[in-house]
């Protein structure tokens, strides 16, 4: 039998699991953790040189310095698997005072997700700039660690209600804190990844750069996934110390 208090705190800890869950997927899943904001190009010039960075960008052989250079000059947002750019429809889009904009998205391969970074982006004879390349490594791969151990403490505790056991709240609850602090740190290995690179790839004029609503909801989850865990640790250390209570009390 469950008291009614750690009943409460495990249903309040299993709802915010879920919105961590829900937000962190979402993160993972979008493209908006940084995003840049492009001064307009009004020349006929500018429009051939943007159709071209365009291009390559959507169909040119992967390659850091080309695609951070369309993302400065177009609008550019990119994420844990996904970079984008926001483009005019057609190719006349510089006749008109407001021309119609669309974005477009690659996704990043896995094999371009461990590929080595570059002291000089796009210079291979530069050497490998170890800092940047398990920064970015560690950065899609920690959020896919605190998924999955968020999914082995949900199957976990099906496994416990099935057959009435609460014994295994105070492990569900760890593996909580662990994904929390999974998220927390990818979150640490994006905005350092990203500093170093605006460091080795300085911002054109005119150019911005901001975080996006992508990371905020990853930022968000964190705390959420370690206040699940703090509820289900309590609840479950409560609860075993009452029943010790109760048992010695009963053999007495």
């Amino acid at each position: 039998m469950v008291d009614n208090r750690y009943a409460t705190a495990l249903v309040i800890g299993s709802v915010l699991s879920l919105l961590a869950t829900v937000y962190l997927s979402v993160a993972v899943g979008t493209q908006h953790w940084y995003q840049y904001s492009s001064p307009p190009a009004a020349s006929e010039g500018n429009a051939s040189e943007l159709r071209s960075l365009q291009e390559e960008f959507m169909e040119g052989e992967f390659d850091e310095k080309t695609y951070t250079d369309t993302l400065f000059r177009l609008n550019g947002t990119v994420g844990l698997w996904w970079r984008c750019v926001l483009v005019p429809t057609h190719s006349h889009w510089y006749k008109e005072p407001d021309p119609k904009m669309v974005t477009e998205c690659v996704s990043f391969t896995l094999h371009q997700q461990l590929i080595p970074k570059y002291k000089e982006p796009g210079n291979h004879n530069s050497g490998e700039d170890l800092l940047r390349t398990y920064l970015w490594r560690c950065q899609f791969l920690l959020p896919l660690v605190s998924l999955g151990l968020v999914l082995l403490g949900g199957m976990i505790g099906l496994c416990a209600c099935l057959c009435r056991s609460f014994s295994p709240t105070l492990g569900i609850g760890v593996l909580h804190l662990l994904a929390g602090l999974c998220t927390l740190a990818t979150v640490c290995c994006y905005l350092a990844g990203m500093d170093l690179l605006h460091r080795a790839s300085v911002l054109p004029d005119g150019v911005d750069g901001s975080l996006g609503w992508s990371l905020y909801l990853a930022l968000i989850s964190s705390p959420l996934h370690m206040m699940a865990a703090a509820l289900l640790v309590w609840a479950a250390r409560s609860h075993r110390q009452n029943y010790y209570r109760m048992t010695a009390y009963r053999v007495a």
